[in-house]
């Protein structure tokens, strides 16, 4: 590379120095920096130092002239801050949809945002008890593909796949590739989730997005305007326990007080509270009632009721009698 090219490059590469060599506690002096372009075959004299430092502050870099020791010329302010960062890193590393390798990946990226210095601040693991990575590698790519399809107003089509108890894949439906049109992708219990119209069944479902293979955008358009017209998202994940299926219904609970907490927490800040008596309240909500809910019913133990339908009390009881079924003596 001619010598005159390389130093049409000079500006370029102290933008760099800056972004990559410095931050408070690592200033660079004008030898430093005349030192970091000789490595790239770029010659510098002091005067035009200051000059192209002055070029790239009027570019918008906040260079900063520090005087005392260690004293020289360091990048003040970034686009992402460290406490920021490090957030970033810590959703990133404790995310359980992404894989270990792809949070390396973005983990890395991050890094390069900063300072080589407080690079390292980033390189740590975040401990989360129980935490589990996906294995699906796709996913990253799968959320990218549906985001385009719903943009784009195509339908997608994908095989689905569930584990055996011999911990293997085994695709749904003997392979046939489920034919959806996409509407909503809803991040609930640490996972991704597409809501869509089944276009065989004409029935709104939902599924989970790691578990989806060789995800395709069709050409033809997507169908279920009317159902989606008013859906909320939210509403649709706090009814939806586990996000696993079962059939609307609008249920009246009874709770002890001190389980308000709960409530807001499974409901949002919205649900209507009405009080029942001094010791309870009562809330009329919509779920989708399923061995999920009920699950977490009975997590709640007698602090909460079931009052209404009376139809959704007897399945309660039948879900309680039955699990209670594989502790009894068998006598």
């Amino acid at each position: 590379m001619p010598k005159s090219f390389r130093q049409k490059l000079k500006i370029i590469y102290l933008m760099e120095a800056f972004q990559r060599k410095s931050d408070e506690e690592h200033p660079l002096t004008v030898n430093d920096l005349i030192t970091y372009l000789k490595e790239y075959g770029i010659s510098a004299e002091r005067k035009t130092i200051y000059d192209d430092i002055e070029m790239l502050r009027i570019y918008g870099m906040d260079i900063v002239n520090r005087r005392e020791k260690p004293s020289g010329f360091f990048l003040a302010s970034r686009e992402f801050q460290m406490p920021e960062l490090k957030l970033l890193v810590d959703a990133v590393q404790s995310s359980k949809f992404i894989t270990q390798k792809k949070s390396r990946q973005l983990i890395h990226k991050l890094e390069s945002l900063t300072s080589e210095y407080e690079a390292r601040k980033l390189q740590r693991q975040v401990y989360v008890g129980s935490r589990v990575k996906t294995m699906n590698e796709s996913i990253y790519y799968n959320i990218d593909q549906i985001h385009d399809a719903i943009s784009g107003n195509f339908q997608i089509s994908f095989q689905y796949y569930e584990w055996t108890v011999s911990k293997e894949m085994r695709l749904k439906k003997d392979g046939e590739r489920y034919r959806i049109s996409p509407w909503e992708l809803i991040w609930k219990d640490e996972n991704y989730y597409l809501v869509g119209l089944d276009e065989n069944s004409g029935i709104v479902k939902h599924y989970r997005v790691d578990k989806m293979l060789e995800i395709l955008v069709e050409k033809e358009q997507r169908n279920g305007k009317e159902f989606f017209r008013d859906f909320d998202a939210a509403k649709f994940a706090s009814r939806t326990f586990g996000m696993f299926g079962g059939r609307e219904e609008s249920v009246r609970l009874v709770f002890e007080n001190r389980l308000v907490g709960v409530v807001i927490d499974r409901f949002g800040h919205d649900v209507m509270i009405h009080k029942q008596d001094g010791e309870h309240f009562a809330i009329q909500i919509r779920v989708n009632v399923s061995s999920q809910f009920f699950g977490w019913l009975a997590g709640l133990g007698s602090g909460a009721v079931i009052t209404s339908p009376e139809n959704v009390r007897k399945e309660y009881t039948d879900f309680l009698e039955n699990t209670l079924k594989n502790y009894r003596d068998e006598k």
